[in-house]
């Protein structure tokens, strides 16, 4: 598989809204319109929280995407803050987007205390991590993951965090030498049906020999 790699660029957007809404499964949720508009919400407030992109790209069409907030050096220009809260309010003109957002504020309330009870104050967050499930398994992951300890390395960090869940493949970090450092277990009622999630906090302490694979 001849897999490139290289920075975000704007012309991406509708290909990562896809692979985002497919990863985490937007329309098991609701309605194919408010899950579109998630995904574009999910994308754009990401795009607010980032220093380091790469997105893995098949035959002109991205396949994957990494972004890494290195936080001294993280500024947010305005044209990221208009997309977002654009973004926001489309969804919230929508009853089922604003039932659904509901959800997602929730998880963010999860994810801010699952961080405050690591007492650890993190340089570095690896922001937004997602493969097209057509292109799992076949070491996607693990290139853009080392691309970003190479990062993390130029940067001289000695540590990050994520947030991950139970609608993901979790698995993935535990492989790649991350630690779970928080757990948090939650209910949540959608369409009626009782959804049981859990809620983690992963990080990643650098070392000399961390970086497996030469920056490109």
């Amino acid at each position: 598989m001849n897999i490139i790699l290289r920075p975000f660029q704007k012309d991406d957007i509708p290909a990562l809204e896809s692979i985002i809404r497919k990863t985490w499964k937007y329309d098991e949720l609701c309605s194919p319109k408010t899950a579109a508009l998630l995904a574009k919400v999910f994308l754009s407030s990401c795009l607010t929280n980032y220093t380091f992109s790469q997105v893995a790209v098949l035959g002109n069409r991205p396949v994957g995407i990494l972004l890494g907030n290195y936080k001294p050096e993280h500024h947010c220009p305005f044209i990221c803050r208009f997309r977002q809260a654009t973004a926001l309010i489309q969804l919230y003109l929508h009853k089922e987007g604003r039932k659904t957002m509901r959800i997602f504020q929730s998880v963010s309330g999860m994810d801010k205390k699952l961080l405050e009870e690591t007492h650890k104050t993190y340089p570095a967050e690896l922001a937004l991590f997602a493969v097209d499930p057509v292109c799992r398994g076949k070491g996607v992951g693990k290139q853009l993951f080392q691309k970003f300890l190479c990062y993390m390395q130029k940067k001289k960090a000695d540590s990050f965090y994520l947030y991950t869940d139970t609608s993901c493949n979790y698995g993935f970090y535990e492989h790649q030498g991350m630690t779970r450092r928080g757990e948090q277990k939650k209910t949540f009622l959608i369409e009626g049906q009782k959804a049981d999630m859990c809620f983690f906090l992963y990080d990643f302490q650098m070392t000399e020999d961390a970086v497996k694979t030469p920056a490109i």
